[in-house]
């Protein structure tokens, strides 16, 4: 990658508030030029709640999966997810690429993507059981097997770890901070 880039891959539980604080930091740098927050096609239709994503079919995913359009792809919870290529051109003209994505990915992510970033965003037990509850998309043995399967933390000298227990802009914070000690130091990418 080239000075300046920076890969960014955010990692935590499905309840923990990922998207929650990624929103909060896109507002934070909304105008910031050398920032760009991937949009990740999934196969859920659009409108579903949750993330504004990219919706596709599992066909028309696969499609993509086959003409290599993404830079990274996995399957979780019956979906499958993919971010698209044009990663890789951001990345390339020294903008700090931030990403949502699955555990299982880090270890290949290590490998092609030098220096990069992760950020795992965590909470407590109780916190992440309230939320699925409140969210309302599965049922209380749903819940449990969830929780049940959130596991060890993510290890590594690359991971950052984020808490988002308490007040949402202190998490939203923590995340922008550890974003601006990447930022290239010039207000505008490399071209």
């Amino acid at each position: 990658m080239p000075d300046g880039s920076r890969l960014v891959l955010v990692v935590g539980a499905s309840g923990v508030g990922k998207d929650s604080v990624l929103d909060g930091a896109r507002a934070v740098f909304r105008a910031d030029p050398r920032l760009v927050f991937v949009q990740r096609v999934i196969t859920r239709p659009a409108g579903s709640g949750g993330e504004n994503h990219i919706a596709a079919t599992p066909g028309e995913f696969e499609a993509l999966r086959r003409s290599q359009a993404f830079s990274i792809h996995w399957p979780a919870n019956g979906l499958a997810y993919g971010l698209p290529r044009r990663m890789d051109d951001d990345l390339a003209h020294g903008r700090v690429v931030i990403a949502n994505v699955s555990r299982q990915v880090l270890d290949d992510a290590r490998r092609r993507y030098p220096g990069l970033t992760v950020c795992e965003v965590i909470t407590s037990t109780d916190t992440l059981r309230a939320r699925l509850t409140a969210r309302g998309r599965e049922s209380p043995s749903e819940i449990e097997a969830r929780l049940a399967r959130v596991g060890a933390p993510t290890v590594g000298r690359d991971v950052v770890t984020i808490a988002n227990d308490g007040d949402l802009a202190d998490a939203v914070a923590a995340f922008a901070r550890l974003i601006a000690q990447l930022l290239p130091l010039s207000g505008k990418p490399a071209a």
